[in-house]
């Protein structure tokens, strides 16, 4: 099989690319920053030079693939066009580079596009779409241009993802080691969440089932915790012990604010904004596997204790911690 991964170099890309190998694919990426895919080299991967507004370096990366893996999106902007044109015009990009070629394609999306879930309810995938932020649009922008090609596709809505080689999350653990963490509201809001290793042997096994063409899926551990739960169990991998800060809206809103205007003011981009805010303080943000787990097979191996613990020793490993 010929598998094409947008996004290769970044967390999630790496970790399929690497799953992909380990099946004899053979993995094309196409990569915007070489110095970026020390990995990749070390790996194999054949490497097309160039990004999603390039249509002459699309052409020679999707010439020939059975699978188009498309990871790549932007999650921090100056603004919604920003967004946009990141999230809609790159994926827009790739299907119109394809021609007639009609390629599997498996879009990465993100719960984002979905929108919060009601407390106790995990999204399946088959509500009316009501995103809250503009990253959230720009990703349903992005996966209704994919929805409206006649290509063979399926969408996963990943939640939070963690583990090996993520740099978000780590940013916890490096918090938690102080032994103080602050998290925003009361700590009440519900979590899903999924192993990177896990969320790369969901893509591939979404690309193999014919039940899943056309449908809309979240890829996520069944499990269900809190953000109180989810940094205390941070702590527990790190044997740690940690007293929880609890952010008020005001002030949370507040400090994103500032952060936002600041990084807008230095021409610069940052997730930490208060549109960002309109995520923060939801009910939940949970989504329903089990139609995943019908139609692929798939199932995921780590609930947020293993899957944490193998990310704290990933991080000690490589003295990231």
């Amino acid at each position: 099989m010929k598998a094409l991964v947008t996004g290769a170099t970044g967390f999630v890309g790496s970790h399929l690319a690497e799953a992909l190998l380990r099946r004899g694919a053979e993995v094309t990426a196409l990569v915007r920053s070489p110095g970026k895919a020390a990995l990749l080299n070390d790996l194999g991967v054949r490497q097309v030079r160039g990004d999603l507004h390039s249509a002459e370096a699309l052409r020679a990366a999707i010439a020939g693939q059975d699978v188009i893996y498309h990871v790549a999106g932007l999650v921090a902007a100056k603004d919604e066009t920003a967004f946009l044109h990141g999230n809609r015009g790159g994926t827009a990009n790739l299907i119109e580079a394809l021609g007639g070629a009609s390629p599997r394609f498996i879009l990465v999306s993100s719960m984002a596009a979905g929108g919060p879930a009601p407390r106790g309810q995990p999204l399946s995938g088959n509500e009316r779409p009501a995103p809250v932020t503009m990253y959230g649009r720009s990703k349903l922008a992005g996966e209704e241009v994919l929805r409206a090609s006649e290509l063979p596709w399926t969408i996963i809505r990943p939640p939070m993802v963690y583990g090996p080689r993520d740099t978000e999350v780590l940013k916890v653990f490096r918090i938690a080691r102080s032994g103080l963490i602050p998290v925003f509201g009361d700590g009440s809001q519900e979590l899903s969440a999924v192993y990177g290793p896990d969320l790369a042997e969901a893509l591939i096994a979404a690309a193999a089932s014919d039940a899943a063409i056309g449908k809309t899926y979240y890829a996520c551990h069944p499990e269900l915790f809190s953000s109180m739960e989810f940094v205390r169990a941070v702590g527990d991998s790190l044997n740690r012990s940690v007293r929880v800060l609890t952010l008020p809206e005001w002030v949370a809103r507040g400090a994103l604010g500032v952060t936002g205007t600041a990084a807008r003011l230095a021409g610069k981009a940052t997730i930490l904004t208060a549109d960002k805010a309109n995520e923060f303080f939801q009910p939940a943000w949970t989504g329903d596997p089990a139609p995943l787990m019908r139609d692929t097979e798939w199932r995921p191996k780590h609930d947020l204790a293993a899957g944490l613990a193998a990310t704290a020793q990933w991080y000690r490993q490589r003295g990231w911690l």
